[in-house]
């Protein structure tokens, strides 16, 4: 069995989410549910059926997007897999509500970083076995890092 880095296809800075998830209706909830976060969010999402006639399931409120997040789960090629691009977004603003719709089994990741789907290949088809998120650690935080990061936090407003 090999594992094979599938890059995702993306522009940069972009946010994306990556899960996994167990029936078609996926789809239609996760829409629904992305569209019930704020009106001002863009989106564009895929799913790749695992059974039936094992189609590459698709929505959004963009079409840029969703042709996207199509182009991205082709490559990925496994199934129940999903994948989410966002705009005028954040995952921190929707990953909670994404982790509740009643299909999704988990998230790989959700990331504006450079990424890789980690896929095997089985005589049954493929799954994914992991992701490469970003770039390694340059080092340990000293105490400028912490009060920097702590000043970021405030001054975007995720902390107090």
């Amino acid at each position: 069995m090999e594992v094979t880095a599938v890059p995702i296809d993306k522009p940069e800075g972009m946010n994306v989410i990556v899960g996994q998830s167990h029936f078609v209706k996926t789809v239609e909830d996760l829409h629904e549910a992305l569209a019930g976060i704020s009106p001002h969010l863009r989106f564009g999402l895929a799913f790749c059926e695992a059974s039936g006639p094992c189609l590459i399931r698709r929505s959004g409120n963009d079409d840029a997007l969703v042709d996207l997040a199509v182009r991205n789960a082709e490559s990925i090629g496994a199934g129940h897999v999903f994948i989410v691009f966002l705009e005028d977004g954040y995952p921190i603003n929707v990953l909670n509500t994404v982790k509740q719709v009643p299909e999704v089994c988990g998230i790989f990741c959700a990331t504006a970083n450079p990424l890789e789907i980690l896929v095997t290949e089985t005589d049954l088809g493929r799954g994914v076995v992991g992701v490469v998120d970003g770039l390694p650690p340059a080092g340990v935080e000293t105490d400028a890092d912490v009060a920097d990061r702590k000043q970021l936090l405030r001054m975007i407003g995720y902390k107090l």
